[in-house]
């Protein structure tokens, strides 16, 4: 009998180990085209007030019948107060913050490459120049950067650089720095038995040819980097993930700032703990992060989850409110 309950465990575990893998073919039933084109925001218990040196200001599950609807996992601020998040299918999601007026949401197609092909598809990573309204985003399956101005038309390289990192594990976070540069992280470590992870600093726009330095990032232990956004005084925050696996699998989350100006080639980039999403909070797949300045050095941090079409996974949107100027925890090592 204890030999049939390890495997039926077994079995289980396997099961919900498909469910977190990119391409899985477990997913749930998806509805038919006719679907309507409805957005909901349910208000969830917020419980725990203060995570870290960050307040919880808000958390809501997003809810939708439309087949366009999934699987988010890069965010970006717009100018007009909206969010827009993007899916790892080549899918977006336009609106506005739940606790706003505005009420206005677009679901529907955003990438070019469409089809049967996830990997032609794969955006993980979104940053955006406010005054030219240019965006970049980055496809993990095909290690390319492409660049959208305002009339829609799409430009795209693969950097040579990029060009080894694994399909699966590719360009996770991006960020175009207040200075043009760019900062690239790859999700997967250098090495076999590595903690750290490639990340390339690009001096200028990667589509016009720009060659970048390469460096390693240095999450915490058994994290990896998903997204990153930057501060108002010129350091980024970097949004990192940990599957903790049981039955059901969780999710261990943690935000860490970090200064460009401390990347050197072939070094080390470490960051400072800012803080970390646990129980009681919902701590989903959580891959999109933002950051919208407001006066008084404060400053509003979204993050959005990633339900990987799975019957057991959700799309949550959290908002925090934070101050960078208050001391953050120092968590890093030496890179093993």
């Amino acid at each position: 009998m204890r030999g049939a309950a390890q495997i039926g465990r077994l079995i289980v575990a396997l099961i919900v180990a498909l469910g977190l893998a990119p391409g899985t073919w477990v997913r749930s039933p998806l509805p038919g085209p006719q679907a309507r084109q409805t957005l909901h925001a349910v208000p969830l218990p917020e419980g725990v007030r203060t995570i870290g040196a960050a307040r919880l200001a808000g958390a809501w599950e997003l809810l939708s019948p439309s087949p366009d609807f999934h699987g988010y996992s890069a965010l970006a601020a717009l100018a007009d107060g909206s969010l827009l998040a993007l899916s790892d299918r080549g899918r977006l999601l336009r609106f506005g913050p739940p606790d706003s007026s505005r009420r206005r949401f677009e679901i529907g197609p955003f990438s070019a490459r469409e089809g049967g092909d996830k990997h032609l598809a794969d955006i993980e990573a979104m940053t955006i120049d406010p005054l030219s309204g240019r965006l970049w985003t980055a496809y993990e399956g095909l290690n390319v950067i492409e660049r959208r101005g305002r009339g829609g038309g799409a430009e795209r390289v693969q950097p040579a650089a990029m060009r080894d990192w694994p399909a699966n594990t590719g360009p996770e976070a991006m960020v175009r720095l207040s200075d043009g540069r760019f900062i690239v992280l790859s999700e997967s470590p250098g090495t076999w038995f590595g903690r750290s992870t490639p990340g390339l600093l690009f001096p200028g726009d990667p589509i016009d040819g720009a060659r970048p330095l390469r460096f390693l990032f240095n999450p915490p232990d058994g994290f990896r980097p998903v997204d990153m956004a930057q501060l108002p005084d010129g350091r980024v925050l970097i949004l990192v993930r940990r599957v903790e696996w049981g039955l059901p699998p969780g999710f261990a989350i943690q935000l860490v700032v970090a200064d460009p100006k401390h990347i050197a080639a072939d070094k080390a980039w470490r960051g400072k703990l800012v803080a970390e999403i646990a129980a009681p909070m919902p701590a989903e797949n959580f891959e999109g992060l933002t950051v919208v300045p407001r006066q008084g050095g404060e400053v509003v941090v979204w993050l959005i989850s990633d339900d990987n079409q799975s019957w057991f996974q959700r799309t949550l949107l959290l908002k925090l409110l934070w101050r960078p100027n208050e001391k953050a925890r120092d968590t890093s090592r030496a890179p093993s």
